[in-house]
């Protein structure tokens, strides 16, 4: 399905292609730079020309609700701007900043402070995102404070009634829930009752709602957005992941999803090991197997990088995995850090999806 002539000829124009961030039956996502009317910006489009035609319809819905909400948060500064909007695609601002489940702000009182705010000014303008459950779609911004993000669910409201009222406080529990995770010793009293009282809509929604949509998205349309990584990094990343370890030369693996242009999503291996030519044995190891398709890339690094707890920093490999470069620096804690980092970019294996990010990273 492609784009109509008058989308196609404004996107020619004006943007150019760079990362795909993420592709599912209800859009492509990716980002890259859009001309505006007086200078270039960082943005990401969303399209609806790649969804298959089973899912068109609602793609399309889905789509109205993103545009109709960003329109009406423009200004609010609480997440992307809306730069430009066809029939079937729209460029929103790009936020400098990585989603809260990478960015990972433990005992970040400021940050949740903003989030707070944000949300305030959402409801004055009438609208409930319904989606902020999900990490992803909370951003720990560069400056620090919080935006969010895909407003494919948002409802939008002239009337605060009873059904707006409903929404408001679930979009805030669910901000809450966030904070439980990330301070909890910063909750207040009152925090703590709202996270303790779910609303009788999201209570009747566990029981009934969630299956039915749980049964259309993993069912109907084989859909399961895990941090983005659908299916693979779901079923098949933990049998590959065993399958590596079995290599007594192997120490230990992170396996992270990726957009990917040609497959959908694609599978990024890092394997802790000496042996900088152990890619091809591997290779060859999970084909014989007969299991999952083997990850698309595969990465020998003589160590991960670790937390304090001593788990890999997925989401660290993950930005790497996605060549969102760009957003890694501002996670690096010294230069023992970046120095390490540097080893596993310049080995990096993703270079067909590239965008000109690097030149933001410090050198090692």
């Amino acid at each position: 399905m492609s784009l109509p002539k008058d989308d196609a000829a404004e996107l020619s124009a004006r943007w150019t292609e760079g990362v795909l961030l993420k592709r599912d039956v209800f859009s492509t996502v990716e980002r890259g730079r859009f001309r505006g009317d007086n200078c270039e910006v960082d943005a990401v489009l969303r399209r609806l020309d790649e969804v298959p035609w089973w899912s068109f319809l609602l793609a399309r819905h889905l789509f109205a609700r993103e545009k109709h909400a960003l329109a009406l948060a423009k200004g609010l500064n609480v997440g992307p701007e809306l730069l430009w909007a066809g029939r079937r695609a729209l460029v929103r601002g790009f936020v400098d900043g990585v989603a809260l489940h990478l960015a990972k702000p433990h005992g970040d009182l400021a940050y949740f402070r903003s989030a707070k705010a944000a949300l305030r000014r959402l409801r004055r303008a009438g609208i409930c995102h319904n989606d902020l459950a999900k990490e992803q779609n909370w951003l720990v911004g560069r400056d620090g404070r919080a935006y969010v993000t895909d407003f494919q669910l948002a409802a939008c409201f002239a009337r605060r009634g009873r059904l707006y009222r409903i929404l408001a406080y679930e979009d805030l529990r669910h901000l809450l829930k966030h904070k439980r995770s990330y301070a909890p010793e910063a909750l207040t009293p009152r925090e703590r009752k709202i996270l303790a009282k779910k609303s009788f809509a999201a209570s009747l929604w566990l029981v009934t709602g969630k299956k039915v949509y749980r049964a259309i998205t993993r069912g109907l349309f084989n859909f399961t957005d895990r941090e983005g990584g659908g299916r693979r990094l779901v079923n098949d990343a933990p049998v590959l992941a065993e399958l590596i370890r079995k290599n007594p030369a192997v120490r230990d693996t992170a396996i992270v999803a990726f957009a990917d242009r040609r497959s959908g999503v694609g599978l990024y291996a890092f394997v802790e090991a000496d042996q900088a030519t152990l890619e091809g044995q591997l290779r060859s190891e999970l084909s014989a197997a007969k299991g999952p398709k083997p990850p698309e890339h595969i990465q020998v690094v003589h160590a991960l990088p670790r937390d304090t707890s001593g788990k890999p920093r997925t989401e660290i490999l993950q930005l790497v995995a996605m060549n969102q470069l760009d957003l890694i620096e501002p996670m690096m804690k010294n230069d023992q850090d970046r120095a390490f980092l540097k080893d596993i970019l310049e080995q990096r294996k993703n270079l067909r999806d590239r965008f000109n990010f690097e030149a933001d990273l410090p050198a090692g």
